[in-house]
Order: C-alpha cells, then structure tokens, then sequence
C-alpha cells in the first residue's frame, strides 16, 4: 500500500506538476515503498515528464526502457525523438534503440531520419559495438550500400558480420551460416555449425530422450525457425559428405521436423523408409525399414507443400517389399507430386498412362498432358515423346491452297467451311478430318483429339498439341463460331457428301 508520501507524489504527478512525474516513473521503475515495479507505468509517467521538457526523463528513458518495451507503449515517431536526445547525450544503448525504431518503421520517417539512424549505428559499430555492427549488416543486405565511403559493399558487410558473429550474437552466426550454405561452402558452413548443432541438441534433451521412445515430444522441443534449419542443413551435409551414424541422422532430422521444419519431415520419412531420393535403398545394414514411420512424416512432408515427399511415398507404396503394396494408391500420390509441379513425377506418371492408353479412351490425353508439362520444365526425354504430336502447319497442300482463297466475300457466305479450311492449314488435317471434327468435344486443353472414326471408317484416332498462344487463339476462335451449333449430320452443315459438295463448289481447284 502506497505511503502518504507516495500517495502526495502520485497526486502531484496526475495534476501535471514535471518533477512529480519524473519522481514517479523513477519509483515505479524500481519498485518499493508500496509501489509495484512496473516499466510500462514508469515509461508513462517518464514520457509525460519528458514530454514537458526535463531532461532527466529521457536519459532514464534512454538507458532503462529496452526496444522490446518500447515498440509496444509508444509511437515509433515519439518514442524515437527520447531516444535520440539520450543517445547524443552519451547513453550508447539509446542510439540502437533510436536506430531500430526507425529502421524498422522506415514508412513513418524521412530520409534525414533514416540517416540519422544509420550514423549512430556507424558510430557504435567502430566502437566495437556488436550489436550495432549485426544491425549495420543487415541493412547493407537489404540496401546493398557501403557505409565506409570507398569500400565495398560485401567486404564491408562481410566484416561487420564475421566481428558480430565472433563476439556471440547468434542471429550474424546463423546469417554467417546461410549465406556458407548458398555458396556451397560445405566445410566452412559445418565448422561454424558444429558447436552451435551441439549446444542445441544439449538443450534438447530432454526432447531427443522422448524420440528415441517414440513419444510425443512436440511440446518438449525449444527451436525457432532458423535453428531447425540449421539442423537440418547440418544433417543433409553430413549425409552426403561423411559416413554418418543413423541414429544421429534421424536425431538431427527428427527434431527439426518436430519443430516444423518440412524439409526435415521429408528427410526423415525417407530415412525411415531407407531410401534417398532417387528411391534407391540406403542404410540397409542397419536393420529393416519402419514404413509406419516413414508414411506419417512423408505425409506431412506433402500436405506441407513437398512435391517429393508424394513422390516417396508412390515409391513405396510401388515396392513389392512393402506388404500393404497397393499400384492404385501408389498412383494417386504420383499424381499429386505431379500436380505439384515435380518434373520426373510428371514424366513417370505420362509413361504409366500411355503405356496403358488401351485401358481407357482418355489415358492417351492424359499422357500427352503430363508431357507437355514436363517439356515445359526441361525434361529432354518428355520433349521427344511430344514429337509425333506436334501440328504440322501446311502439311496438307488442299488447305493451304484454299486458305490463300479465302476471302471476305467467302467467309461471309460460308463461315463453317471457311472455319474448318482454317483449323486444317494450321493443325494439318486431311479433307475427311477437317470436314467431320467436332471442334467443340476436340478440344481438351492442350491439344486437340481429332476422332471421326464413326463417319470415316478409314481415318484413325489421333491427338494434335496445342503449342502457342496463335494455334491456341485459332481454336477459341473457331470454338465460339460453333458454340451454339449442332456440328454434327443434323446441323447446318448437313451430312458428308453436302459437305463434300460445298468444298468443291468453293474450291474447285482444290477438290
């Protein structure tokens, strides 16, 4: 219970008397006399202290209210305009609290601000500042601009981060270590990583001890973002690099995957499952795979976005050493690595349709679907196969001759045939063909399925793919020509032989 002395003072403070204030927010800072310490009611009174005009406010601002504190009780704007005046006063932890409230809210300051900011971060950084010298780095990342007139951009950077990172600030160690790992710099990146994959398996413990009784341990495990990636680098580099133990494989890639990491829920189901990604057998002395183990984490791997985890998951379901293999299934999780976009899914899953294209009639536009899609991402093997399926433009002489015929007069007149002579110079279809395709029931898409065996019992059943947009434009053109048409003998067109009959009127030459 406050004192009457308290109980004067707080009185004083809320009737806007400056020294009461100050007096105030220095109680409440530190607690006692009957008043509880409480920084975000100290900040309150200092401001309004501070906000009058004594200086002793802002320096007890500067040097006692962290950013943490700050950003959560005041404007960036006000707060900063505290800090800053601490800072140039000689509080130095005052110029990184000034800095990040304005780097870090740059939309609500100018530019002389922003400047401001990065002087003072210049300025503790060449006195060994270490924080100041992360921060420093992290925005000449972001802006790529040297803040020593006449050094390089990198080098700079480089320095202030290697100088950060030695003297203990984890987040330039993990900055250090990513950047390693997107060079390549395998050995350097598992140097720097050893020390820092230990100190977090060691507060872990109590967490791997649960993994290896196959409990639940999510709520045991202590890792943010950066540091599951870590250990799932650290593993990846050690299974490719070194003869790693399992055990320590699977410890690495479980605990990252229990922290969310989905790359390491892929590493782990094909761990568990012992095969790599190319689904060859791996780790085959240790013992049998656990495939319960394996599907639960590659399950997740796929629901969280990992084409190849489907595609895992295809695998075993596929493998005749597997005792609830089960092809339909396998299929099904082959498609969906294809639907996401993983190349040798797609091209696996064309051949699989195409070899049993006799199965069903849509088999053959499926494959022909899947190795477009592949093409498209490079696959040479999916390009070849495309090849007997490609449109032919001015293959067929007939229709080229009476394309160069048509004219305005003509395509007013008879605007079906016109259409058809049309679509036939540009896909290279044969006289039956381009007088009897159904333009609407062809079209699927990415090519056209040019079928008129119940009218022509001579013809075959072929598939024309769609290449570019212009062959793509011709048939939305025709499309909609015929969209509320009856192509077919009951239409306006009439049967074949009246057909046959317009096509010889029109073109005499070409029939």
């Amino acid at each position: 219970m406050a004192t009457r002395e308290e109980l004067a003072v707080i009185k004083a403070a809320r009737a806007g008397e400056s020294c009461a204030q100050l007096a105030l927010g220095r109680r409440y800072l530190n607690g006692g006399s009957g008043l509880p310490r409480s920084k975000g009611t100290a900040f309150y009174w200092l401001r309004r202290a501070a906000q009058q005009g004594v200086d002793d406010a802002w320096m007890i601002i500067g040097r006692n209210i962290t950013y943490e504190q700050v950003k959560d009780l005041s404007s960036p704007q006000e707060a900063a305009v505290w800090y800053e005046k601490a800072f140039e006063a000689g509080v130095p932890q005052a110029g990184l609290i000034f800095a990040r409230l304005v780097l870090e809210h740059t939309d609500q300051f100018d530019s002389n601000a922003h400047a401001r900011a990065i002087a003072a971060l210049s300025l503790l950084a060449s006195r060994d500042d270490h924080q100041a010298q992360w921060l420093l780095a992290q925005q000449m990342q972001r802006h790529g601009q040297p803040v020593v007139p006449g050094a390089a951009s990198s080098a700079v950077e480089e320095r202030l981060m290697q100088e950060a990172a030695r003297a203990g600030i984890e987040q330039a160690q993990y900055a250090l270590l990513d950047k390693a790992w997107q060079q390549g710099e395998g050995e350097a990146f598992a140097r720097g990583a050893r020390p820092l994959v230990e100190r977090l398996l060691e507060r872990n413990s109590a967490a791997v001890g649960q993994l290896d009784k196959e409990a639940d341990a999510a709520g045991l495990v202590r890792l943010i973002p950066e540091e599951a990636t870590l250990l799932l680098r650290y593993g990846q580099w050690q299974a490719r690099t070194v003869q790693p133990e399992l055990e320590e494989l699977m410890r690495l890639f479980e605990l990252a995957a229990v922290a969310g990491e989905n790359e390491a829920r892929l590493e782990l189901g094909l761990l568990c499952a012992k095969i790599d990604r190319q689904g060859q057998r791996v780790f085959m002395e240790h013992g049998l795979a656990n495939f319960k183990k394996a599907l639960h984490w590659l399950e997740l791997a796929g629901e969280g976005g990992s084409a190849p985890a489907w595609h895992a998951l295809a695998r075993i379901y596929s493998r005749s050493i597997y005792s609830q293999r089960n092809l339909q299934v396998a299929q099904q999780y082959l498609e969906k690595a294809a639907e996401a976009g993983l190349t040798e899914a797609q091209a696996e899953l064309a051949h699989i349709f195409w070899r049993n294209r006799r199965d069903d009639p849509m088999h053959d536009v499926k494959a022909l679907y899947w190795w477009q899609q592949a093409a498209a991402r490079g696959d040479a093997e999916s390009a070849a196969a495309l090849l007997p399926f490609q449109a032919q433009e001015d293959a067929q002489d007939w229709a080229v001759q009476a394309r160069a015929q048509l004219s305005d007069r003509l395509r007013n007149s008879s605007p079906f045939l016109s259409a058809r002579i049309e679509l036939a110079a540009i896909f290279g279809l044969t006289k039956p063909e381009a007088l009897l395709i159904d333009v609407k029931q062809a079209d699927y898409g990415h090519c056209l399925v040019v079928d008129i065996c119940a009218h022509h019992a001579r013809s075959k059943r072929r598939l024309i793919a769609v290449q570019n947009e212009a062959q793509r434009a011709a048939i939305n053109r025709v499309s909609r020509l015929f969209g509320d048409v009856d192509c077919g003998f009951s239409g306006p067109e009439g049967n074949y032989r009246q057909r046959q009959y317009r096509l010889r009127t029109a073109f005499p030459e070409v029939a």
